[in-house]
């Protein structure tokens, strides 16, 4: 028989773990429960929502919410400028940063510790909404998509995640053989950086992806279309109008009707409006924990 040579663990390593995997247990039920919650509301019936009968899963199971916010042409077109700006956003933010990490990171660009301490310290503050939104009307970006993206353009903290991993990740013999070979630096960043550096740029595009599928306060400012709405505007002004016909309302059984589908639609467009960034992320999810892991360590 083979002998083996397991390490047996001690009392209070049993007790650590065990106290661990409690909290952790403990906070994904935290964490899972308003989410599962929101799921199962938002396929029950109104009744069941306003009455409170709904704990976790769906009750009379009913698709009233989701029929209500897509028969409201103003959802599909909000999602389709979400979609258009978190594409085209997160293009111009990921070959932005790309652009700025990578000269960051060869030791032979001279001044760059001043360069990287010269964009660091813009992080130390920002020139306010009044001074922003002078600068984007004198542009002539108000009321473009190109409001929405330019402004933040680049992220100095997605800078330097990206600057490191460059730096640790990728040797840079590499960089020295195949200069020596004749190659170019934007035949190096395509042909070598950006095939080797899939899990940062996947981190990267999380990043910036949600962030621009999020946005609402800057279209507030500065779209006065509606017709150029992202959806998270589009969802907000849906429930802002809810609330005033509610509100409008005498009649005490109509009313109660109105608002168990008002609290139906919420819980539907919560699910619409996180569903796109969901479906993302299991793509990018091999990539997503060794891009975070290797760029957080800013050396």
């Amino acid at each position: 028989m083979k002998k083996t040579n397991a390490i047996k663990s001690s009392k209070g390593d049993r007790l650590f773990s065990t106290i661990n995997y409690t909290f952790l247990l403990l906070l994904t039920v935290i964490v899972a429960y308003p989410l599962l919650y929101v799921l199962g509301a938002s396929f029950s019936s109104p009744q069941a929502v306003t009455t409170g009968k709904v704990w976790l899963f769906p009750v009379d199971f009913s698709l009233v919410g989701y029929t209500t916010v897509f028969k409201n042409s103003a959802v599909w077109l909000g999602y389709w400028n979400s979609i258009i700006l978190a594409v085209t956003g997160t293009t111009v933010n990921i070959i932005l940063t790309v652009m700025l990490a990578y000269p960051l990171s060869v030791r032979t660009f001279a001044g760059r510790n001043i360069f990287t301490g010269i964009i660091t310290f813009t992080m130390l503050f920002n020139g306010g909404l009044v001074p922003t939104f002078i600068l984007v009307n004198n542009l002539h970006l108000y009321n473009t998509l190109w409001a929405l993206i330019l402004p933040t353009a680049v992220s100095v903290y997605n800078v330097i995640i990206a600057r490191t991993y460059f730096q640790t990740s990728i040797p840079y013999d590499l960089y020295e053989s195949a200069t020596l070979d004749g190659c170019s630096d934007i035949r190096y960043i395509l042909s070598v950086i950006l095939p080797l550096s899939k899990p940062i740029i996947a981190v990267l595009v999380m990043y910036y992806a949600v962030g621009h599928w999020n946005s609402y306060f800057s279209a507030l400012i500065y779209l006065k279309d509606k017709a150029k709405y992202p959806l998270q505007v589009v969802l907000r002004s849906l429930i802002i109008e809810a609330q005033e016909d509610q509100s409008n309302m005498i009649d005490v059984d109509q009313l109660l009707m109105r608002q168990g589908l008002n609290n139906l639609m919420k819980y539907s467009l919560i699910v619409v409006a996180s569903f796109p960034m969901l479906v993302l992320y299991p793509f990018i999810q091999k990539y997503f924990v060794k891009g975070v892991m290797i760029g957080a360590i800013k050396g």
